[in-house]
């Protein structure tokens, strides 16, 4: 059985649903399928025909009765619930969800809102940005991080043993000249402040009389256009 919207209000009710920029599912109280709208049917290849009446776990396999009966529950004083789920298509393909859950009076009192949002990409770029958080911090070159004005905002292990720092909450501080204040490098900090990325070549210090040669590379960091700081490396060469 369709849900049932009196006629002068369906045509705008469909517009509705069609506009929204995630998919929406309209369940009864029980969890079984009332109404779809267009984002669902690209999200998960079911036409309203295939999925009438059937339960929500179709689309989101978690979402089984005693799941959703427990969602109803706790909907009591206008509130909603948001849920991390696995939703699955017609061809069996997984699909990562980010499932909102809210009650409302259409058919029956306290049917259900399910809006989904496909949160595969946001997945994938968290899943990026921890491996490239990981290879940060066990690089062997001294990574580091600055502001526009030069505090130290980030920076691995290397960087925090090659200047004797004890951890990062110390690190921050500093400011870049602290550890870098030779000819070139505040010029070159500048520089990266402008856009440009530079590769200086200078010998240091190092343990007792003995000298080491280091490659210091300070390029922009940037947001879109915007340069909101500098990052570098230090490597031992």
């Amino acid at each position: 059985m369709a849900l049932f919207v009196p006629k002068d209000r369906r045509s705008l009710f469909r517009q509705f649903l069609a506009g929204m920029y995630d998919a929406v599912v309209i369940t009864d109280p029980n969890g079984h399928i009332l109404e779809i709208n267009p984002r669902a049917v690209e999200y998960f290849g079911h036409e309203l025909d295939d999925v009438l009446d059937k339960p929500m776990s179709v689309f989101i396999p978690g979402l089984r009765q005693d799941v959703v009966t427990r969602i109803r529950k706790g909907l009591e004083g206008d509130r909603h619930v948001v849920i991390d789920a696995n939703g699955v298509d017609r061809t069996g393909r997984k699909i990562a969800c980010e499932v909102a859950v809210s009650s409302i009076d259409l058919m029956n009192p306290g049917d259900l809102v399910f809006t989904i949002r496909n949160v595969e990409r946001r997945r994938e770029y968290m899943n990026a940005f921890r491996a490239k958080a990981n290879a940060f911090q066990i690089s062997q070159t001294a990574l580091f991080a600055c502001d526009a004005e030069g505090n130290i905002r980030e920076c691995n292990d290397t960087f925090l043993m090659m200047f004797g720092l004890k951890d990062l909450e110390v690190a921050r501080r500093h400011v870049f000249a602290d550890f870098m204040e030779d000819d070139p490098l505040p010029a070159n900090f500048r520089k990266a402040l402008a856009g440009e990325t530079t590769v200086t070549g200078i010998v240091a210090e190092g343990d007792g009389e003995d000298q080491e040669e280091l490659e210091i590379i300070l390029a922009p960091n940037t947001h879109g256009r915007k340069v909101n700081g500098v990052v570098g490396s230090v490597l031992k060469i």
